[in-house]
């Protein structure tokens, strides 16, 4: 089926033809990189979320378990334990999707039955075998990333001889698998997973080539919030990296994103409205 960039996710309708979609981090653990420990606490999670969404956050992301360069493995009842009661509480009080960042396909399934409706894993749907059969059942949007290796090991020299290439290659075989196994091609989002496996000049390659991506005929996402590219560059700490931020997400929704994951919100929406509105003239 070809998508039209009209995607349903629960009661929700995600039309990425229009304009492009802010998502909302919101990370329920101790150790990621930027806002780790901030919202272990289901209150401040659940205010924080729903400040997002007062800012303009279109979907929010709720993740359990950090993907931060070096980072280990968690339990999938650690992740249930910090998730599941957060997406309960959160789904009665917003009205807007909620995505679970988890490469767990028990974790995707109990997000979903919690209120959840999107499903984005950072493996590609390769770590869990049952993941793309939980999806294909729920008739879940799914987030397809690339990431070379794993949270552990993937900045440990990662090297490429086309990452554009090489990276579309495989969302060319991800995408078949998906459909294969009964996720509609509808259903389907793209990640090239800026800073997970990736250099600085990999990073920056792939933001400037962006558009190749449009070729596969899904709806791209484009993850670049904070990230130490960025820090590098500007010789920068995470919390002063907001600025950097908002010249990768103008750039890359020029070059094609149709959805940008962020941890400033209100913020990025601005700039995601500034330059719709310039290139749509």
């Amino acid at each position: 089926m070809k998508s039209n960039y009209r995607i349903r996710c629960g009661k929700y309708l995600l039309n990425l033809k229009k304009r492009p979609y802010i998502m909302g981090i919101l990370n329920v653990t101790p150790d990621s990189f930027s806002d780790g420990g901030l919202y272990l606490n289901i209150e401040k999670a659940v205010e924080h979320a729903r400040r997002m969404a007062a800012e303009g956050a279109d979907i929010i992301d709720i993740g359990g378990e950090s993907s931060r360069p070096g980072a280990g493995s968690v339990s999938l009842n650690e992740e249930l334990k910090r998730v599941i009661p957060v997406i309960e509480a959160l789904s009665k009080k917003i009205d807007v999707p909620i995505s679970i960042d988890t490469y767990k396909a028990e974790a995707a399934r109990q997000a979903l039955n919690a209120g959840a409706s999107i499903i984005n894993d950072i493996s590609g749907l390769r770590f869990d075998p049952m993941m793309v059969e939980v999806a294909a059942e729920a008739n879940a949007p799914v987030i397809i990333m690339h990431m070379k290796g794993t949270p552990r090991d993937m900045q440990k020299r990662p090297a490429y001889k086309d990452v554009v290439k090489e990276i579309i290659d495989f969302f060319k075989e991800r995408i078949s698998y998906a459909i294969k196994n009964g996720i509609k091609k509808n259903k389907i989002i793209i990640d090239p997973g800026i800073g997970f496996g990736k250099t600085v000049r990999h990073n920056l390659e792939i933001i400037k080539r962006l558009g190749e991506f449009k070729r596969l005929g899904v709806p791209i996402l484009l993850g670049p919030s904070r990230k130490s590219f960025i820090g590098r560059i500007l010789d920068a700490t995470p919390e002063k990296r907001m600025e950097g931020t908002a010249a990768v997400v103008a750039i890359g929704i020029v070059n094609g994103a149709n959805i940008v994951r962020v941890h400033d919100v209100k913020a990025m929406a601005d700039v995601a409205k500034a330059t719709d509105a310039i290139m749509r003239g």
